[in-house]
């Protein structure tokens, strides 16, 4: 996965009753754009550093989100 400072990250659920969480990209460790990278979560506010998985895309910049 290669990210830049303000793009969408959607982590699906994995589990049972796992929700989806999505964030905005904050920092980006490496110029190449590969992990880790800072979030800062939509539902919480909190900022993590993360090393995404398979469950894990982006979304561009400006979407709103939505159901699906």
């Amino acid at each position: 996965m290669i990210a830049h400072v303000g793009d969408r990250i959607v982590i699906e659920g994995t589990h049972l009753g796992d929700g989806r969480r999505v964030g905005v990209i904050t920092d980006v460790a490496h110029p190449d754009g590969s992990p880790p990278y800072r979030v800062r979560w939509e539902d919480t506010g909190d900022t993590t550093l993360i090393f995404p998985g398979a469950e894990a895309h982006l979304q561009d910049p400006g979407h709103t989100g939505g159901s699906s």
